[in-house]
């Protein structure tokens, strides 16, 4: 069985994602010193560049989310719990970059996302992460909490 030292957990605000964070947990919490990066790529290329206020709205929502999330995972028994917001695209980012920077040996993500419109079976973000990651992915589909 691998063992899991630095785990990334990608998450969006949706139903699944939050379902990724506690199955990170889970995994994490098996290991003996596991780094749990939770993150959030908010996605410039969608929002128009114009409204600067819908911008700094959407960070701040973003940085709630994931204060809740390092919460959470604290409150599960984690000592090493980083958060992550980037700008860019979340294809390109989650696995090619900061996957690289935390040196992840495991990315955790939900099926679909907040835009599950774009994929029936597996959201865009998670196939580009199952693609063309370096590392093992774990794509997790959302239970009854």
């Amino acid at each position: 069985m691998n063992e899991y030292k630095s785990i990334l957990v990608a998450v969006d605000g949706s139903n699944e994602a939050k379902w990724a964070l506690y199955k990170s947990i889970e995994v994490a919490k098996q290991e003996v010193d596991a780094r749990l990066h939770i993150v959030n790529i908010i996605d410039v290329f969608s929002i128009d560049e114009e409204d600067a206020s819908f911008l700094e709205r959407e960070k701040q929502h973003i940085v709630d989310l994931l204060n809740s999330y390092e919460t959470i995972a604290k409150e599960e028994g984690l000592e090493h719990v980083e958060t992550h917001i980037k700008h860019g695209d979340p294809k390109i980012n989650i696995s090619k970059d900061l996957a690289l920077v935390v040196e992840a040996d495991l990315i955790v993500c939900g099926a679909q996302g907040l835009k599950n419109v774009e994929h029936y079976f597996l959201g865009s973000v998670s196939e580009a992460i199952v693609l063309t990651a370096k590392c093992d992915v774990l794509v997790v589909r959302q239970s009854d909490m």
